[in-house]
Parts: C-alpha cells; structure tokens; sequence
C-alpha cells in the first residue's frame, strides 16, 4: 500500500530542488514568473548560476578580480617598458623552450630566449639600447620561435599581436611590432546606448563600388555619412579580426587582438570608430569566439606544437562544417584571452559592444548540425548543453556590461534557447538581444516557392511576432547571410535580371519592377514595425542591391566583381534605386519620431487571408498592410483602440517612394466608437493593392 505515495515524495523532491535553486540564483524567481514552463528546469539554472558564480569568485581570489583578470593584453605579448626596454610573455604549456626573433636580432632564432614560469607561462625582458631606445621599433618585423617537445623548430605568431600584415604575393601574415609614437586619441565621447536599436551591418572590405578592397579612410568620409542620413544609429563591423583568407567574410580568425590590416591602420579604425561617435553611432564588433582558424604558421593553431593549447585535443577539438578549432571554455588561461580579447576591443578601440557570431555552435556539444529545434524545452537543457561555453558567454556578458553599462551584446543563436537574453541574475545568459533569424527564412521560402495570392498573413504574423516575452530581438528581412553566392538578395528575388535593363526612371514600370519595388518597401517595413525590438539591414540592401555577395577567390578567379556595394546605383538620379533609399531612410527617420522598436510589442488586430490584409498598432501608430496583388479596397474597416483624428504619416505609395500617388496626404481619417476586430473604436481608410502605410493619431500628445 505504501507505493501510491512515490509521486507525493516526487513532487516534495521537485519542491525542495526548486526552493534550492531560488535560494541560490538572485532573480530566478522572475525568469520562472514570467515563463512558469521553466520552473522544471529550475536545477539547470541553478547548476549554471553557481558554476559563473563560482569562476567570478576564483577570478577574484586568484587574480584579483575579473577587471584585472580581463587585462591580459597589458602583460602578455610584448610591450615597451617605462625605461625603454621590451617585456614579454606568453602561454605556451606544451613548449620545450621559448624564444624572440626577427629583425632586430638579424633573424637569429635562439638569441633570445624566455624564462619559463609557472602553470605554462614564459617571459622575457630585453633592455633599451645604450641611448635608452626601445630594442624593437615601431614597425619592425618579429616571430617567436617555438621548440616542441618532439624536438620540432616552429615560427608563430604571437596569439596577443596587435597588427599583422601579408606583404605582396606571401602565404602566410608577418606579425608586426605596433607602437606608433603617437597613437591615436579619442576625442569623442561615446553615443548612449539608444532607445531603439537601427543597425547598419556593415564590412569595409566590400563598401565601395570599385572592384577592389576599400580602407577603413574609405569607410569614414564616405559610408558613414550615408549610414547617418538613412538614420541609423548602430554599426555592426563584420570582419574586423584579422583573418587570414578574405572570402571567409571575417569567420575564420587567426589574429585576435590584431584590426584587419587589409583595410589600414589600428590609428585608421579608431577614427573610423571616433567619427561614427561624433555622429551619434554607436559601433559594434562582430565578435567570433565560437572558434579559430585552423592556420598555425599565422593562426593560434599547434602554437605551442600540440593540438591543445587554446583547443580541445582531439576530435572535439575541431568543428566538422567549418573545418575549424573549438575553445576549451574551461581553460583559465583560454578564459583570460577570451575576456581580455573582448576588454581590449572595448577599451583600445571603444567599440560599443558585440554581435557574438556562432553562439549555437557554442552552446551545445552537436554545435547545431542536424538539430531541427523544434521549441521543446528539453532541447535546451542536459547533456547536449556545453555548460563550460555558456558560462564563458555569462562571463562575457558580464565583463562588457560591468565596464560599460551602456554596452550592447547581441547574440547570434538559432535554436532560440530559453533565457538566452535574460540577466545572468536571473539564471540568464546575459544578452541583450538575439537575432530573430527565423524570419529572412520566412521570406525567402515566400519568394522562392508561393504566388503572391498564397501568401498566407497568419503565418507571417506568428513568424515576426513568435519571439520570447521580455528577451528583445533584433529583426531583420535580410542579413548578409541571405546576399553569399548561392543565394541572392531580397531585391534580386523579386526583381531577378530586369534589375539590368529596367530600372531607369526613364523605362516604363514594368509589372516585375512595379512588383518588386513594392514588396521591397513592404517587407521591410512589417518586419521592423512587427519582428522585434531592433532592426537589422546589411549595407546596400536598403537601396535593393542587386545580385549576390561573392568574395575573390579560385572559383570565380580572384574576381572582386560581387565583392562590393555599389552606393553609386542609389546616387543616379535616372534610377529607381534612390525611391527604395529614400523609404528606408524616412522608415527609420519615423521610427526615431515614434520609437515602436521600444515599445510593447504590436497587437494586432487584423490578418485577413481573403483580403490579403494585416493591421496591427504599436507605440500609438496603426500600420496597415494590403499584400494583395490586384485588389484595392475603398472604405476599409479598421480597428483601434484610440478615438481621434488620423493623418498619413508614412506610405509606401507616394511618389518619393517609387509609388503610384493613390492617396490623398491632407485626408483625416476620423476614428469613430465602432468596435472592430476586437478594438472598440474603428475608422474607415482607402487602401491600395501592394500598399503599406502608418496612421498617427493626431489628438494625442506627443
């Protein structure tokens, strides 16, 4: 008779186990009011919290605290000391002996060998010249040599060398000493983080129309200020990290302290990053600590001559699709690079944050491949979870946003895990937002395989509204990803190859461009009023870029031809690319006004197969949507939840817009008390086929 009470028993287990972890995890009890479908996990949380909890507190009594434990660049490397000698230091834990070479010492590989100390780590102090100048100058070339255990010769790159540069046709980068007499300095202060987040992705390399690789001096005079007019107020710099082969579009980095010196200087993009401050942009890094180049001649690969060091040894070591290296997260000297990597680019260059690229990857032991995600908690939770890599990006998050408050972090995970995006206090990860990557899919699955009649408006609302309450997404219609070779871009979709012959204002509007250009505006518009809390455009996809991304390589015989953004398309007054420039520019001007990214999230109140309608209401403005390709509908009802007078105050008809000028600017639209659609007032509005537009109640206050 005494078996009946096994569930009671369970149940006070599951109790005791969640009073424990409610204990233990500071805000916890908010994550799990907020989705009570978390509360058998809680033990999870519970795990995760203490084991960062207990690395903050073995940072702190080991190495006084994660401020200076992030400071690792200060020490390791090489560095000019106060009386013009060199100190340098490094980790190398399966090296038989250390040393420094390169021109100052005539290439001699053994003349300067470093003193081993504890725990792997190897230091060498060189002293001034007689005339008290530094050994090594500025610019001179340097190597440090690595003797194996097996008795092996190896040239490395430092892993801390803060500018590397490939000269003429070599293989291989040359690692260069950068100490500038006068380096660069911040004049402006950083931007506050912004209310609602507008960010222009964008990659130096490819931002000018010549078929070549453009400078960051390039990027400054020329692409921030169209980025500043369109009303951006965030830049995410992919590439940045130096990366040994161009076409790997950043994601494969050899170098983690070095700015690409494909594009210039450090001094070059410091200034880069001072004038976007100056004009009020925030900056962020797109930051890959997922994994690493498999190079070891001018990567952190075999640095000190065993397949550990930085990584996993072994299989788990490397990442099967991407043929790269994976990081041992539980590693204290891998965590001091990681941190101390994310602090340098936070204090040498003053980024604003980060874009963490590869975070699926990072969080679980299958890195993603062949997983579906179909939203099941138990997807998220377990064995399948890499808890040594989600407490790194803990840790992560809570040095950036410790430093700097004002901080962004944005993760790219596309398995959607729970709490991804919520305080570490709560159990969290720490982010601030995580990219909504469902929905460019959406888009491109409606392009490529359904009539425009097909479309169905129930699944594109749940699509750019199914995101996790109180975890903000950054939406996009479409990314870089979505313009690589193999894929096209949103314009080119739509558009296809009469994007080479009929997009002169001159040529008549055919029914491809008519079509295009309209669902161009549209698509973009819903997905920023509708998909998140930030808003996302890869450069040039503003305007409707055409074609693809592609970058030189022996496929397409080093051809620079795709590798660039043709800003001059926009610039021509005779091409209709500048109708598409000037709605995105007025879209995100209005979303400044308003601020619907900051806002609740939208309620909508209309999605109307038939029709091919959708309305919904965020920040005090009614969007309206007529997707239908023929129909428009005079005297169309619709819902609001505010009584007053309405005026237009964006339309994706006007003639500025490439539009065909149906409606009336100076009308009023009257909202009358008529319930509708579940909203009690409603009023009556003309809207044409393909048509989006934005009504603002003129009675309320601002």
């Amino acid at each position: 008779m005494a078996a009946p009470a096994a569930p009671a028993a369970e149940e006070k287990g599951s109790e005791a186990q969640l009073k424990a972890a409610l204990a233990d995890v500071p805000e916890l009890g908010r994550l799990l009011e907020i989705d009570p479908y978390l509360k058998p996990y809680a033990a999870d949380f519970q795990r995760r919290y203490k084991k960062f909890n207990q690395v903050l507190h073995d940072i702190g009594e080991n190495e006084g605290g994660i401020d200076k434990f992030s400071r690792g660049y200060e020490s390791f490397g090489i560095h000019r000391c106060s009386d013009g000698g060199i100190y340098c230091k490094e980790w190398a834990p399966g090296a038989e002996g250390v040393f420094l070479t390169g021109e100052f010492s005539g290439w001699n590989p053994f003349s300067h060998p470093y003193k081993k100390l504890e725990y792997g780590k190897w230091e060498l102090y060189i002293p001034p010249k007689q005339n008290k100048s530094p050994p090594i100058p500025h610019g001179s070339k340097l190597k440090v040599v690595i003797t194996s255990k097996s008795g092996e010769i190896l040239y490395r790159i430092s892993p801390w060398a803060k500018y590397v540069v490939r000269e003429n046709n070599n293989v291989n980068y040359d690692w260069i000493h950068w100490d500038p007499e006068n380096p660069y300095k911040f004049r402006h202060s950083r931007p506050k983080k912004p209310r609602s987040l507008r960010i222009y992705e964008s990659h130096v390399g490819i931002s000018s129309h010549e078929g070549k690789i453009a400078s960051y001096k390039h990027f400054t005079s020329n692409v921030l200020p169209r980025i500043k007019d369109l009303g951006y107020n965030c830049i995410q710099l992919m590439a940045i990290m130096e990366h040994a082969y161009y076409a790997s579009f950043g994601y494969q980095v050899t170098s983690f302290f070095a700015a690409s010196s494909r594009y210039g200087t450090p001094e070059e993009l410091k200034e880069l990053v001072d004038t976007a401050h100056l004009m009020g942009i925030v900056v962020l890094l797109d930051v890959v600590h997922s994994h690493a180049s498999k190079n070891s001649e001018d990567g952190l690969n075999m640095f000190d001559g065993t397949d550990s060091c930085y990584f996993h040894s072994g299989p788990r070591g490397t990442h099967d699709l991407w043929d790269s290296r994976l990081f041992i997260y539980s590693s204290w000297e891998v965590l001091r690079f990681l941190l101390s990597n994310i602090r340098w680019w936070l204090e040498e260059y003053c980024f604003d944050g980060f874009r963490f690229d590869g975070v699926t990857s990072m969080l679980y032991h299958h890195h993603g491949m062949g997983q579906g995600f179909s939203g099941d908690y138990s997807e998220y939770f377990g064995l399948q979870v890499d808890e040594d890599a989600l407490v790194y990006l803990m840790l992560a998050n809570h040095l950036t946003h410790t430093m700097y408050p004002d901080s962004i972090t944005i993760a790219e995970d596309v398995s959607g895990m729970p709490a991804l995006c919520s305080p570490t206090s709560q159990g969290g990860g720490g982010f601030d937002y995580r990219l909504a990557m469902a929905i460019p899919d959406k888009w491109i699955q409606l392009l490529k395989e359904f009539k425009d009649e097909d479309w169905n408006m129930g699944n594109i609302v749940y699509t750019l509204t199914n995101r996790r309450h109180l975890e903000k997404c950054v939406a996009y219609a479409e990314s870089h990803d979505q313009a690589l070779v193999g894929d096209k871009t949103l314009a080119f979709w739509l558009m296809d190859a009469e994007m080479y012959t009929n997009m002169s204002v001159l040529a008549p509007f055919t029914p491809v461009i008519d079509r295009g250009i309209q669902l161009h505006k549209m698509i973009r518009l819903i997905t920023h009023g509708l998909g998140g809390e930030g808003y996302l455009n890869f450069m040039g996809n503003e305007f409707g870029h055409p074609e693809w991304l592609d970058f030189p390589r022996k496929g397409n015989n080093e051809s620079y031809h795709y590798a660039r953004r043709q800003f001059n398309l926009t610039d021509d007054d005779l091409l209709r690319y500048k109708f598409l420039n000037n709605f995105d520019r007025d879209m995100n001007r209005l979303e400044e006004t308003c601020g619907w990214l900051s806002a609740p999230q939208a309620y909508v109140s209309e999605k109307h197969e038939g029709n091919k309608t959708i309305t919904f209401e965020r920040a005090g403005l009614l969007f309206i949507f007529n997707f239908h390709p023929s129909k428009s509908y005079t005297d169309y009802r619709v819902g609001t939840a505010m009584p007053g007078k309405f005026k237009i105050v964006l339309d994706s008809d006007a003639a500025e817009y490439g539009g065909h000028q149906r409606l009336d600017h100076s009308t009023d639209y009257f909202a009358e008390a008529f319930e509708h659609n579940g909203r009690p007032y409603s009023l009556l509005v003309y809207i044409p086929s393909r048509v989006a537009l934005i009504l603002q109640n003129v009675d309320l206050p601002n």
